[in-house]
C-alpha cells in the first residue's frame, strides 16, 4: 500500500509542478503593469511598479518562489489588490465560506442520490422508476445559472415577501463575516448558505441519480441478489446490505471525483450570492490581474484534484479486499 502511494505521488509531482508552470506562463502573456498604470504611464512609473510587483526578476526566480510557497504551504507573497495582506491570509479567510457550501452539498447530494437510485433500481420499469428518471433528466437539462436566478427570485425574494420576514438573503452582507461560531451556525449559515446548498444539491442530484441508478440496476441482476431473494431476505436487507455493499466501488469513484468539480461548481454560487469564498475570490483576482492570488488558488485547486484521484484508489483497497495495489 505505502509503496503504491509513494509511486503515485512521485508520478503526480511533475504533473503538478507543470500545472503551476503553465498557469504562470499563461498569466504573463499580457503584461499587467500597463493595465494598472494605463497608456499614459512613464517609463519610470512602469519600472517602479514592475519592481514593486516582483516582475522585474527573471521568470525562473518567480517560479521557484511559487514552488517554495506551495511546498511549505506558506503563501507569504503579498496580494496586489489587498495592501498589506498576504495570499495566505486571503486564502484562510476564503476557505471557511467555501467549505460551508461544498461539504453540506456533497453529503446531502450523495445520501439523497444513492437513496433515490436504490428505490428507482428496485422498482425499475414501473411508474415510480420512470417518474424518478424523468425528474433526473429534467434536472440535468436545465442550466446551473437558471437554477441560481430562479432560486434567488422565488426562493429568496418572493418567499421573503410572502412570509414577511428575511428568511433567505439574496446577497451576502459583509457584516456576516464578523459573526462568532455560534452565530454562524444558527444565523449566518441558514440565511446566506442554505439556499446555495439547496441549489447545488438539486443540480447535482440529476447527474448522480442517473449514474447510481445504472450501477444499482446492474447490481440488481447479479446472482447474489437472486440467491438472497430465494433465501427470503427482506427487500431492505437486499438493497441496503447486499446491493449497496457491492456497489461501493463505483459509488466511491463518483463521490471522490465529484469533490473537485463541486468546488469549481461553487464559483457561480459564490459569485451570484456574493459569498466570500475561494471561487468568488479567484474570479475577482482574474478580473483584476492579481497574479499571486490566481497562482496560489490554482495551485490549491490542482492539489485537491490530484489528491482526490489518489484517495479514490486508496479507498478501493479499503472497501474491496480483492483489489490489490501492487
Amino acid at each position: 500500500m505505502w509503496s503504491y502511494l509513494i509511486r503515485r505521488l512521485a508520478y503526480n509531482i511533475p504533473v503538478y509542478f507543470s500545472i503551476l508552470l503553465l498557469v504562470m506562463l499563461a498569466l504573463r502573456v499580457r503584461d499587467p503593469v500597463f493595465g494598472r498604470l494605463g497608456k499614459n504611464a512613464t517609463q519610470e512609473d512602469i519600472t517602479a511598479l514592475r519592481a514593486e510587483l516582483g516582475l522585474d526578476r527573471p521568470f525562473v526566480y518567480q517560479y521557484g518562489d511559487q514552488v517554495r510557497q506551495v511546498v511549505t504551504f506558506t503563501f507569504d507573497e503579498k496580494s496586489w489588490d489587498y495592501d498589506g495582506q498576504t495570499v495566505g491570509e486571503v486564502l484562510r479567510r476564503c476557505i471557511g465560506p467555501s467549505l460551508a457550501i461544498t461539504i453540506p452539498a456533497l453529503i446531502l447530494t450523495s445520501l439523497l442520490s444513492i437513496s433515490v437510485s436504490l428505490v428507482s433500481a428496485w422498482f425499475r420499469g414501473r411508474t415510480l422508476d420512470k417518474s424518478l428518471v424523468f425528474v433526473s433528466v429534467l434536472g440535468m437539462s436545465i442550466s446551473f445559472l437558471v437554477y441560481i436566478i430562479f432560486g434567488q427570485y422565488f426562493g429568496a425574494y418572493r418567499l421573503n415577501e410572502y412570509l414577511g420576514k428575511d428568511l433567505f438573503a439574496i446577497y451576502y452582507e459583509p457584516s456576516a463575516s464578523n459573526a462568532t461560531l455560534g452565530e454562524f451556525v444558527t444565523q449566518v449559515w441558514p440565511k446566506y448558505y442554505l439556499l446555495p446548498v439547496m441549489i447545488s444539491v438539486i443540480v447535482a442530484m440529476g447527474y448522480d441519480t442517473r449514474f447510481y441508478r445504472a450501477v444499482m440496476v446492474e447490481e440488481s441482476s447479479r446472482d447474489y441478489i437472486t440467491t438472497a431473494t430465494a433465501k427470503g431476505a427482506s427487500h431492505g436487507k437486499i438493497m441496503f446490505v447486499h446491493m449497496l455493499k457491492n456497489a461501493l466501488i463505483p459509488i466511491i469513484t463518483r463521490v471522490v471525483i465529484t469533490i473537485p468539480f463541486l468546488i469549481t461548481g461553487s464559483f457561480l454560487l459564490e459569485r451570484y450570492f456574493g459569498i466570500p469564498g475561494m471561487g468568488n475570490q479567484l474570479l475577482m483576482a482574474v478580473e483584476s490581474g492579481d497574479f499571486p492570488i490566481v497562482q496560489s488558488f490554482t495551485a490549491v485547486f490542482a492539489a485537491i484534484y490530484i489528491l482526490s484521484n489518489l484517495l479514490t484508489d486508496v479507498l478501493y483497497a479499503l472497501v474491496d479486499p480483492r483489489v490489490r495495489l501492487s
